[in-house]
């Protein structure tokens, strides 16, 4: 010690001693002089040592005896002054370390003998203290007895000595250890290794042990001694002891010195033949004792246990095992068996609290516990200690509620509850504090009535005992309520706390070295390889027992620790408590997972889910899996069997919620507290932190899960995340406002677990799914068969796991989607249902979405697999899934639409597997999908889906759910189309790649390549796909979409049709068009002709419209006439194609079907095509392009245009003129020009089909009734007014035959009907002189002919005749109308006057034929004046036919059904014969026109006078004209006719004069009927015939005997009549008295005289030698008769005969001489 060392300390010291000497020496001066002499001897003494020695201190020492002997002389005296003086002087040499060991021998002794004689007794054990402690002279016999002396004194009167002296027992005891730790210490350089002592190894002699080690072995060992109450063997003189104090010294040298008993196989053979044995005999009385047992039932008396003891040797205990379990292996068997005896419930209260005490000593050293279980547990026929430990504080802690604590419970509990708040009055059971006060002022267990508090011990981790701690006690202390619990409960907690952290860290540390050795670099010394080799078996070696030896530690406690810490947690009323349970059963949970103990960790779990639900909560999985090894089952716990207790249901919490239960019936409510909520976060805790070892139990933990967010009313949001949402049905879920609060936080806690998923390895995640699916599985059974709002929480879970982990989708792709698909979205609960649509379509969209490495667009596997879930949703027949699907495409396509690439079959596979049945809402959005398809992406997609795209857009024209979506669909097929014309060529460059490639696949495999329309190249086949697909459509059984779609098949075959290559022609034209063709003449020949009352809804249908057979007409008609265009427009490409002309030949079969087909529509648009493809050209060069024949410009009436159906006039896009593709020919190659012949064969196929439609249509049908189909005049006039432009092409072959069959079928056309409906009309009102267009194609047709004929060669004029002849035919109808077989017609002349006729109730009406006769007329007259001459005219006696036909209506006169009709005959007739006379007198010798002449005398006969009465309203100006018309015929007779007299035969010339005559006088004679008495008299009429016969009675030119014979018969006929006249009117006038003579009688006689008189004045005018004397002789053989008449009464006659008698003056001339007449 540097202190007491340096000189000033020295020095010091000599100074203190000196003075001390002194001061002795003048103590015992007077009394005791011996030691005065001593104490001054002893200065001197002192002096000459410092004098003489450098170290003075080492001088000092080697005498210290007889420095020390004044000192002792003065102890001697036993004066307490004195004593104490020297007593200082001594202790002040022993701390300056000069005492050598005599002196401490002498010094020793000294203080016995005080001890003896009981002085000082405090300074002695100072003394003793300071001497033993300041250095390690005393030994052996010396150290003994200073130790006896000690102990002596510790069992003195005084008590403050008594304790002072057990103190220095206690240090004296350590420092005799300490200086053989010293002693060990300062020889172990020489002594290499102290070698372990083995447990079993034999005693050696003591001899072999150092000095300090030897003394503390006696020391040991004779403690032992004394403690078992045996005699000391190196402690000699002790007189008395206690045990008690025994067992303190050696639990303090155990606790203080292991090593001591470690190193050295002496003690530690004391520790195993004498401790050992020693405690257990003492423990005998607490072992045997019970509690509450009479003394009767055992014979001895039974010793009972006594705490101070017993304490102390549990402390001892706590000791043995804690420091040397390695030595006393099977004694701490033995003494833990006791510990756990001793917490049975009939030991008395404080044994059991201090063995807890004890108990927890041990949990809190992991390690140690850890030794056991290998020492014990782990060993085959040993006791299973570990477990029995766990299992006894399980066992205690149940005792501690079924058994009533000793003493009467009441007080404790009133003890506890007021010591607690002293405020709150108990109530009288005390477990309802909680409820009762609202507040629970205690954290306590409380079950089934028993309530114990919990008290606040230590902290944790460390195991701070308080009863054996009170070693003054001597009486067993009176323990608190709950105090054992606590204990017990801490025990669990730590014993849990140290296991988990214990086998984690080293688990933490296998895995870190395991990483680290693979990385470990070799040694130079070592090939790397072996280094490695050699560590890894090691560990591997050392990793198998440990592991073996975590197995068994856990194996080994769970059942113990589950069952104990689920009672707690039942029990626990404190939010505390309960957390550390439910840690403690958190971490277990998560060791055993880690450690793959499957059956404890689902055991844990389910202790966990248990605790979340309500009480008595039927929740299937905890009670039926393994994993519930734990519900209903008994562990036997040290023989005892304990059963489990199950949750009881009087739960002292507070409710915080209340819900619905998830099952199947309905249940009422079911109520959470607090601490279900507590262990839903720590169950959501587990799943969240230990994911990856839950395994199987995963199932556990969702199904709870699932029943308690379905309680708390958490529902789906999106994303899967749950959010507060209320139920749906039953009672609403009622929640407090502190679980309220909770509610975000435990639903963010649900979706943060599952995000952590992504955390999870692949197999973790499996299970994780696994879990969710059949938890999903449950729910559905669940929900099947009731509309009960069903658990949704597994199918939002599944969502939220997959979005989570889409970095890795592909793993749980299959096993996620599969039973979203195959399970969830079938279920019959449409919120279920609607939930997996949900999911699955949120998974597909985010796998779309993410960002992928490699990126989708290179992983087109991966893409598929995301895509194929969707299109696999199309197998379900639920609309609402359906729906999600759609719209879920509809997303994809909006947002990923650019990037789906192999993914589009897919895609266009669901819109296409939208089925006619699945309603509109789905149809329409699956549509959409198509749209925004169409508009947006072709350009996107690779071409080999475009065919795709056509398919899908077709099959949604035919759903027949919506129009609106089929007419648009068609409009997509013409958008599609477009698209395909505008991007041909990089369509068909990449589709010949493609076809290409998949043909060396095919040869590769030796199969032969299918695909539709094949030999076609692949662009081809797409269009043909397009055309298949609309020409579908166009036999759809809605009209409206047949006729769209017919529209846009033509229009794009006229658009784009240019694309094609020409050999693909042939397909479109067989495979498209002749096939639709067929299927629509099939449809309309079958349609329904009932009527359809209204087009769905309020849609009224218009009449034209309204059976399906006129629907479908309109379809045939669009059709036809759509093929006919193409064959007009296209000609140039179809006339190569080698089968052209059959498909001619077809062509005009469906136009000769349709055009007989009985619907006026049909039957006229056939017609409308079949002229359209009449008007075909064939290219030629520009230079020579024919113009149009000009009969093809026939105007259509208005009327067809109208009845024409849009579709024929719609615009075309783009279609090439002809034109424009020949100046293309032109330019680069010679026209393609077809072969003449084979053009007319062609024309001719159509000239016998036109022959056969109308012969076959005008035919009149056999019988009549209401239905009879009669064919229209639209048909009719479209039908003839195709002969011209027909008839262009055949003009060259076209003969008499042709010609005759042309001519039955014009007659038999004009013949048709029209029904009385139509006939408003189309008949002009009677006084309109119109023609109906038929009538006017007629003629034009006629024309045409006659105009061909005219230009044609000589042996074409043969046909004039037959032309006349059916002209002549057409005039006659005029007076009589056609018959059309047997059918009845009004006869539209019958309503001349009356118009109203026209509406009368005749099915059939005929036509007004008069204008149309009488323009045949005019067009007979035009043409007979052309060919008068040709020589067939004059053959066939046309002439004569004409009149003939002419005399029919001039005989009727006014009897003819038009006023016009005679006037027109007569002025035709007047025209024709002014060029045919000539004609006929030109040919007279050859005797061709004999037949002639008679037949013209009686025409104008019976028209000059007529049998038929004029109309009583006829006006004088109307009279007159008609009487001029007359007049012009009597003029012809004049000019044409008489003056040709000598080429006429005579009869007719006798005839006429016969006519005129009659005409000239209107005289009453028999001749006269009496109709003709009332003709008014046509005097200028009477006056021209006179004229005439006067003009040829004097004809100057007398060419011929026989015209001078006409002459002279003309005027004695005339003079004759008149000398009859004035005799009759003479005669009557006389007997007529003064009667006036009637009117018509009185005109005649005028008329005569008027005669006379222009006689007369004729002849003067005439040369006189043109007049026959006769003549004159009857001339004035009148005048007698004229005067005669003088007398008559009337005025006008008077006048007239004035005039008649003035001219004879000129005869009253003198008689001349005779003169020579000649031959007159």
């Amino acid at each position: 010690m540097s202190g007491t060392n340096s000189p000033e300390a020295v020095k010091k010291l000599l100074e203190n001693m000196q003075s001390d000497l002194r001061a002795l020496s003048l103590e015992c001066k007077k009394k005791f002089p011996p030691v005065k002499e001593a104490a001054e001897s002893g200065i001197i003494k002192v002096k000459t040592i410092a004098a003489r020695n450098t170290e003075i201190l080492a001088a000092l020492k080697e005498n210290s005896s007889e420095v020390v002997q004044p000192f002792l002389m003065g102890c001697g005296t036993k004066e307490p002054k004195i004593t104490q003086l020297c007593l200082a002087a001594i202790q002040r040499l022993m701390s300056h370390e000069v005492v050598s060991e005599t002196a401490a021998g002498n010094i020793i002794n000294m203080l016995w003998q005080l001890m003896e004689n009981s002085l000082e007794e405090l300074k002695l054990l100072q003394t003793v203290l300071v001497l033993l402690t300041t250095n390690t002279v005393v030994h052996d016999e010396a150290l003994s007895k200073a130790i006896v002396l000690c102990f002596r004194l510790h069992f003195t009167k005084d008590n403050i000595t008594n304790n002072t002296a057990a103190a220095t027992v206690r240090q004296v005891v350590t420092v005799v250890f300490e200086r053989m730790v010293a002693e060990d210490e300062r020889h172990r350089d020489i002594i290499e290794q102290p070698v372990l002592v083995q447990a079993n190894s034999n005693r050696r002699s003591v001899s072999t042990l150092k000095p300090c080690a030897k003394d503390a072995y006696m020391l040991f060992q004779d403690l032992c001694q004394l403690v078992n109450a045996d005699a000391p063997y190196w402690l000699v003189g002790m007189t008395e002891m206690t045990r008690t104090f025994g067992l303190e010294l050696l639990e303090s040298v155990l606790n203080d010195f292991p090593q001591v008993f470690l190193q050295h196989q002496e003690f530690s053979f004391l520790l195993k033949e004498r401790v050992c044995p020693l405690v257990i005999k003492l423990f005998s009385p607490n072992i045997k004792f019970r509690q509450g047992s009479s003394s009767s039932s055992s014979p001895a008396p039974v010793e009972k246990p006594y705490f101070p003891i017993c304490m102390r040797l549990l402390r001892v205990v706590s000791v043995l095992i804690k420091q040397f379990y390695s030595l006393l292996v099977t004694e701490c068997e033995i003494f833990l068996s006791l510990l756990v005896k001793f917490l049975d419930a009939d030991k008395p209260q404080w044994l059991r609290a201090v063995a807890v005490e004890s108990i927890h000593r041990l949990c809190v050293q992991p390690q140690l516990l850890r030794s056991f279980c290998q020492s014990y547990d782990m060993k085959q026929h040993s006791t299973k200690v570990f477990r029995d430990i766990v299992n006894a504080l399980g066992s205690f802690i149940q005792s501690l509620f079924l058994v009533p604590p000793t003493g009467n419970p009441a007080t404790t509990n009133q003890a506890g509850n007021n010591n607690s708040g002293g405020t709150v009055s108990a109530p009288a059971n005390s477990g309802m504090l909680g409820i009762g006060g609202g507040v629970t002022l205690l954290p306590a267990f409380e079950y089934r009535g028993t309530w114990i508090p919990i008290l606040t011990i230590t902290v944790q981790g460390s195991a701070k005992a308080t009863y054996l701690e009170m070693l003054d006690k001597v009486e067993p202390p009176t323990i608190p309520e709950g105090y054992a619990m606590s204990v017990a409960f801490h025990c669990l907690l730590d014993l849990v706390r140290g296991i988990t952290s214990m086998i984690e860290g080293e688990l933490g540390e296998v895995e870190t070295e395991c990483q680290t050795t693979t990385e470990a670099a070799s040694s130079p010394t070592q090939s790397s390889e072996e280094q490695e080799l050699q560590s890894t078996s090691d560990q591997m070696d050392k990793e198998i027992v440990n592991r073996a030896v975590w197995e068994e530690m856990v194996n080994a406690c769970w059942c113990g620790l589950l069952a104990a810490l689920s009672l707690l947690l039942d029990a626990s009323t404190d939010e505390a408590a309960t957390e550390n349970i439910l840690k403690a059963e958190l971490t277990m949970a998560a060791l055993c997972g880690r450690l793959g103990l499957v059956t404890s960790r689902d055991a844990f779990i389910t202790a966990i889910c248990k605790g979340s639900l309500p009480p008595h909560y039927a929740l299937t999985i905890l009670n039926t899996t393994t994993a519930a090894t734990l519900s209903n089952k008994s562990y036997s716990i040290q023989g005892q069997s304990v059963m489990m207790i199950s949750p009881s249901s009087e739960s002292h919490q507070q409710v915080v919620a209340v819900g619905q239960p998830l099952a199947v019936q309905p249940q009422g409510t079911v109520m959470l507290t607090s601490k279900n909520i507590q262990c839903m976060r720590t169950l959501l805790n587990l799943a969240h932190c230990h994911g990856a070892v839950l395994g199987t139990s995963w199932q556990l933990v969702l199904a709870t899960l699932q029943h308690l967010v379905w309680i708390l009313g958490l529902k789906p949001s999106s994303g899967g995340a749950l959010k507060p949402g209320r139920a749906v049905d039953g009672p609403s879920t009622v929640l407090t406002t502190a679980v309220m609060t909770d509610l975000p936080v435990i639903s963010n806690i649900l979706s943060r677990l599952f995000e952590s998923s992504q955390y999870l390895d692949d197999v973790s995640l499996h299970h994780l799914i696994n879990a969710l699916c059949s938890l999903s599985l449950e729910a559905m059974d669940m929900a099947y068969g009731n509309n009960k709002e069903p658990s949704l929480f597994a199918v939002a879970k599944l969502l939220e796991t997959g979005l989570v982990n889409m970095h890795r989708i592909e793993i749980l792709w299959r096993p996620l989607t599969g039973h979203l698909l195959e399970k969830v979205c079938q279920h019959p609960n449409s919120r279920m249902r609607e939930w997996g649509a949900e999911a699955l379509t949120s998974l597909i969209k985010a796998g779309l979405t993410f960002n992928h490495d490699p990126p989708l667009s290179q992983n087109q596997r991966l893409q598929l697999l995301l895509l194929n879930p969707l299109k696999e949703m199309s197998s379900i027949n639920h609309p609402d899934i359906r729906l999600k699907q759609l719209e879920c495409v509809l997303q994809i396509l909006q947002s990923q639409g650019d990037s789906l690439g192999p993914g589009w079959p897919l895609v266009l596979g669901v819109m296409g597997a939208i089925r006619n049945d699945q309603g509109e809402s789905l149809i329409r959005t699956a549509f959409q999908c198509l749209q925004l398809v169409v508009t947006d992406f072709l350009p996107t997609m690779p071409c080999t889906c475009l065919q795709i795209v056509v398919d899908v857009a077709g099959s949604f024209g035919l759903h027949n759910q919506e129009l609106n979506i089929s007419l648009t669909s068609i409009g997509l097929l013409w958008n599609i189309s477009d698209y395909f014309f505008q991007r041909g060529e990089t369509i068909e460059k990449e589709l010949n790649k493609e076809e290409a490639a998949q043909q060396k696949q095919a040869e590769e495999k030796g199969v032969i390549l299918h695909r539709p329309f094949h030999p076609a190249p692949p662009f081809d086949c797409l269009w043909l796909c397009l055309y298949a697909k609309l020409g579908e459509l166009c036999v759809d059984p809605r009209p409206a979409v047949r006729k769209s779609a017919g529209q846009t098949l033509f229009s794009t075959i006229g658009a784009h049709g240019t694309l094609l290559q020409h050999s693909t022609w042939h397909t479109v034209i067989w495979k498209v068009l002749f096939h639709l063709l067929d299927r629509v003449r099939e449809s309309s020949t079958t349609a329904d002709k009932e009527k359809i009352e209204s087009g769905g809804g309020n849609i009224l249908i218009h009449h034209s419209r309204d059976t399906a057979e006129k629907q479908w007409a309109e379809t045939w008609v669009l059709t036809l006439a759509g093929v006919a265009r193409i064959f007009n427009t296209r000609r140039y490409l179809l006339q190569p194609l080698g089968d052209f002309s059959r498909a001619w030949d077809v062509l005009l079969d469906h136009i000769q079907s349709a055009a007989l087909s009985k619907n006026n529509e049909v039957s006229l648009a056939a017609l409308k095509s079949f002229q359209e493809i009449l008007q075909i050209v064939s290219p030629v060069r520009d230079s020579d392009k024919p113009e149009t024949p000009p009969a093809v410009n026939v105007p259509v009436p208005v009327l067809l245009g109208s009845i024409s159906g849009p579709g024929l006039s719609r615009p075309f896009v783009r279609t090439d003129s002809i034109g424009e593709r020949l100046g293309r020919y032109s330019s680069c190659e010679p026209p393609i020009v077809t072969d003449e012949l084979e053009d007319l064969n062609l024309w001719w196929a159509a000239w016998n089909t036109w022959y056969r439609i109308g012969s076959e249509s005008t035919k009149p049908p056999i019988t009549f009734d209401k239905l009879t189909f009669i064919p229209s005049q639209p048909f009719l006039t479209a039908l003839i007014q195709i002969f011209p432009a027909l008839y262009q092409h055949i003009k060259t072959g076209f003969n008499m035959d042709d010609l005759e069959k042309l001519g039955v079928i014009l007659h038999s056309a004009v013949s048709v009907p029209i029904s009385s409906d139509a006939s408003p009309f189309i008949l002009p009102s009677y006084t309109e002189a119109v023609l109906t267009s038929l009538q006017e194609a007629v003629l034009t047709a006629l024309d045409v002919l006659q105009k061909a004929i005219c230009v044609g060669p000589e042996n074409m004029q043969i046909m004039y005749p037959a032309i006349f002849d059916q002209l002549l035919a057409f005039v006659e109808f005029s007076c009589k109308p056609p018959q059309y077989g047997q059918l009845e017609t009004k006869h539209i002349a019958n309503a001349k006057y009356n118009q109203i006729q026209l509406f009368a109730p005749a099915e059939w009406v005929a036509l007004n034929y008069v204008p149309f006769a009488e323009r045949s007329l005019e067009v007979v007259v035009d043409l007979y004046q052309k060919t008068a001459c040709h020589k067939a005219v004059v053959n066939e006696k046309v002439l004569q036919n004409i009149i003939k036909t002419l005399r029919v209506p001039l005989s009727l006169k006014y009897s003819c059904p038009s006023e016009s009709t005679w006037k027109l005959a007569v002025s035709s007739l007047l025209k024709v014969l002014s060029i045919g006379l000539p004609v006929a007198r030109q040919h007279a010798s050859s005797g061709k026109f004999d037949s002639m002449w008679p037949e013209l005398a009686n025409t104008f006969e019976d028209f000059l006078f007529t049998k038929s009465i004029p109309p009583d309203n006829l006006s004088i100006q109307e009279f007159q004209r008609n009487e001029s018309i007359d007049v012009e015929v009597v003029q012809l007779i004049s000019t044409e006719i008489l003056p040709y007299a000598n080429f006429i035969p005579k009869e007719f010339v006798g005839q006429i004069m016969t006519m005129l005559n009659k005409g000239s006088i209107h005289s009453q004679s028999s001749s006269f009927t009496e109709a003709e008495i009332d003709i008014r008299l046509r005097e200028e009429f009477s006056k021209m015939c006179f004229e005439t016969l006067l003009q040829f009675s004097f004809s100057n030119k007398v060419t011929t005997p026989q015209e001078g014979y006409i002459s002279r018969m003309a005027l004695s006929v005339l003079l004759k009549r008149s000398q009859d006249v004035l005799h009759r009117y003479i005669e009557d006038e006389r007997l007529s008295g003064k009667c006036p003579l009637p009117r018509q009688q009185v005109t005649e006689i005028i008329f005569v005289l008027k005669a006379v008189s222009t006689l007369i004045d004729s002849l003067k005018k005439t040369q006189p030698e043109n007049v026959d004397g006769n003549t004159w002789a009857q001339v004035i053989a009148l005048y007698p008769t004229l005067v005669e008449c003088i007398t008559c009464s009337s005025s006008e006659v008077c006048s007239a005969l004035k005039e008649a008698l003035v001219p004879f003056k000129d005869f009253m001339q003198p008689p001349a001489s005779k003169v020579q007449n000649g031959e007159s």
